[in-house]
């Protein structure tokens, strides 16, 4: 599939899909909490199109939530409450324009999400949850069913506008004994 993202770069765009196709090769499903239009969530269709694993995305489809104070930046005076809104409908038209497969869409905020709302085992995930509390969330709720040598990319972790993210991530890492690599402003964390 084309390249077609205005919220994730070209680059960034190929080196989630090269990595995704890597993860075909493990057991388990792939995840993405927070979709925006669904730009990469039709990537991620794509590739996983014959496959036999299923796509899990999660949004609330009410825009952005309200910042924290980890969040504020003088840089990201744009990103506000309600921002970046669009409806559960409009992603799931995209699937079907598209001629994929629609995934299965959770509407919800990332701390309304349980375990049970997860897939039991988890290949590749995609966090673009933008603030510090969703990163936070989405961390904790699929680190531990993540597979062996399955892959989390996390949007943003290098964007100045967005300081939750990195602070997020860095937090979560600190007390674990991982390597993480950055392409970008993806982070990369390898079970």
């Amino acid at each position: 599939m084309a390249w077609n993202n205005d919220q994730v770069s070209e680059l960034e765009t190929k080196k989630i899909s090269q990595i995704a196709e890597r993860c075909l090769e493990l057991e388990g499903d792939f995840v993405e909490l927070g979709c925006y239009k669904g730009d990469t969530s039709l990537i991620l269709a794509s590739i996983l199109e014959k496959s036999g694993k299923k796509l899990w995305i999660y949004d609330s489809f009410e825009g952005l939530p309200k910042k924290a104070q980890e969040d504020e930046s003088a840089m990201g005076q744009e990103f506000k409450e309600g921002e970046l809104f669009v409806t559960k409908r409009e992603v799931k038209a995209r699937f079907l324009r598209a001629g994929l497969k629609v995934p299965i869409i959770k509407k919800a905020w990332f701390q309304d999400l349980t375990q049970e709302d997860l897939p039991e085992k988890i290949a590749f995930a995609f966090l673009d949850g933008d603030f510090y509390e969703s990163i936070r969330i989405s961390l904790g709720l699929v680190w531990d069913r993540m597979v062996d040598e399955g892959i989390i990319l996390i949007h943003d972790y290098d964007n100045p506008t967005l300081p939750g993210v990195a602070l997020a991530v860095d937090e979560w890492m600190k007390d674990k004994n991982l390597k993480d690599e950055r392409y970008q402003s993806l982070n990369i964390i390898k079970k």
